[in-house]
């Protein structure tokens, strides 16, 4: 409870960003001394540091982590449904793509790691990052055999940041499924609040 409210904000089939929602401290990952993909991906400032350490830590290792993804615009992310849905059918487009406002990516602190494919978690970088995500506050969103729950395919290369707290305890209390952790904080935080003053 001590972390910003605004990191563990519930986006899901359900629950959607405003269409104007745009974080106040976007900074182009451009300025970082960051592997992308493309020239104008952008995180929150706020979530950096955590960013910095693990793409450091993975480097150590001899691992290059790839940034192929990051912070999307409500339009942005219409035209990426739009164009799923074309390429694909509405069924299909809607397993593996949000529709504008239904995002994480729109945060600015979901993550589109490596190659953006089922192959990615075999590969050396994903084996990494799915083993050491975690430890920097970035959790997996959509697991294997849990599309019932969170709507969406398995994507082992889609990360978002919910602290390091957040990730001990999604682990610890919520069987490291980030969607359980982040729906019982979003159904649960008027009282978790009331009950933290209580205590005070």
């Amino acid at each position: 409870m001590d972390q910003p409210a605004d990191l563990f904000v519930l986006v899901d089939k359900e629950h959607s960003l405003a269409v104007d929602y745009r974080p106040a401290d976007l900074v182009p990952l451009s300025g970082y001394p960051l592997q992308t993909i493309w020239p104008n991906l952008m995180l929150r400032k706020s979530i950096m540091p955590a960013v910095l350490q693990m793409a450091g830590a993975a480097q150590e290792k001899g691992v290059m982590i790839t940034f192929t993804s990051t912070y999307r615009s409500y339009e942005y992310q219409r035209g990426v449904y739009e164009r799923e849905m074309k390429m694909y059918g509405r069924e299909a487009a809607r397993r593996e793509s949000a529709p504008p406002g239904y995002s994480q990516h729109q945060l600015g602190t979901a993550i589109d790691f490596g190659t953006i494919s089922d192959g990615y978690e075999k590969t050396r970088e994903g084996r990494w990052v799915s083993a050491n995500a975690w430890k920097y506050g970035l959790t997996l969103s959509y697991p294997f055999g849990l599309e019932p729950v969170t709507g969406y395919r398995h994507e082992s290369w889609h990360y978002r940041y919910i602290t390091r707290p957040g990730a001990l305890m999604q682990r610890k209390f919520f069987n490291d499924v980030q969607h359980y952790f982040l729906k019982f904080l979003n159904d649960n935080r008027s009282v978790l609040t009331r009950s933290r003053r209580r205590r005070g």
